[in-house]
Formats: C-alpha cells, structure tokens, sequence
C-alpha cells in the first residue's frame, strides 16, 4: 500500500474541506478522534461480530470494505494533523476475535485522545490494518477501494454534500 499517495490524497480532501467550509486555522483534531469512533462502530455494525442475539449475517464484503475505507480517511487525517505522515506499516498478525479488536482500536483512540503521540498513532494504524486482514481483505483491496472513496467524497464537495 503506498501509505505515503494515500497521505498526500487524504491532505488534498482535507484542505478543500477546511477551505469550502471555512475551517482554515479551526482546531479539529477532537472532531477527527469522534469521527474515526463513530466511522469505528458503523464499520462494527456492517460485521455484526457483537450481535450475538441475532442470526443475520454481516453485510456483504462491498459494504464492509467501503465503511472500512471511510475509518481510514480519519486515520490518515489524524496522521496528516500531527505530522505523522512519515511511517511505515506492516500488516501484523493480531489474532483475536473481531470484536476484541474493535475494543482494542477504541482502546488505542482513547490513548491517543489523551496522549497524540506517534507510538499511540502507530498501535491504532497497526492494529486497524491487521483488522483489516481479519476482515479478509488485502492491502490491494483496501488501496483500491480507498481510491474509489477518495473520489465520491470530492464529488461530495462538489455537489454542496
């Protein structure tokens, strides 16, 4: 995955944001933090892992794979507002059940609300693509489908969204 293109793409949606709603010098790095939780539990939601009251199965891998995508434009925004840009990832094997690593994500957010470091950054970016691979989908899959998203969200901004 070319993190460093998905960086530069995130930062180009980011200043046109800010500029077309006249955010330039607003502080949103809580508002991203929010974002990135409730984008976590509507990615949650689609895999329906916690629903063990119920027998209906989790949205089809589109659905799945495009709410996934939009949890990575936050992280990728966290990132491009701490200058934590220049990384590098590898996808790690965390294997634990999905709803655990739900819990864990959440769990380096909020680290990351009280302390905004890189380490903290890093264990929400590691610990977000390694669920990714659980979700059954690969680094190709997820640039790609971030790509497509990346489009709609300009032509989102084009259309007033």
């Amino acid at each position: 995955m070319n993190l460093q293109n998905l960086f530069q793409m995130q930062s180009t949606l980011d200043n046109r944001i800010q500029a077309e709603h006249h955010l330039e010098g607003v502080p949103l790095l809580n508002k991203k933090i929010l974002s990135l939780q409730v984008e976590l539990g509507e990615l949650a939601n689609e895999t329906r892992c916690f629903k063990f009251w119920s027998n209906k199965k989790p949205s089809n891998d589109n659905v799945i794979l495009e709410e996934y995508v939009d949890c990575l434009h936050f992280i990728l925004g966290l990132g491009i507002e701490k200058n934590f840009q220049d990384i590098t990832l590898d996808v790690k094997d965390i294997s634990c059940e999905l709803s655990q690593q739900f819990l864990n994500i959440y769990i380096y957010v909020s680290d990351f609300t009280s302390c905004p470091s890189i380490g903290n950054y890093l264990n929400i970016f590691h610990n977000f693509l390694s669920l990714g691979k659980n979700l059954g989908f690969c680094e190709d899959d997820i640039e790609s489908a971030y790509l497509y998203k990346n489009k709609i969200n300009h032509e989102r901004q084009d259309n007033g969204y």
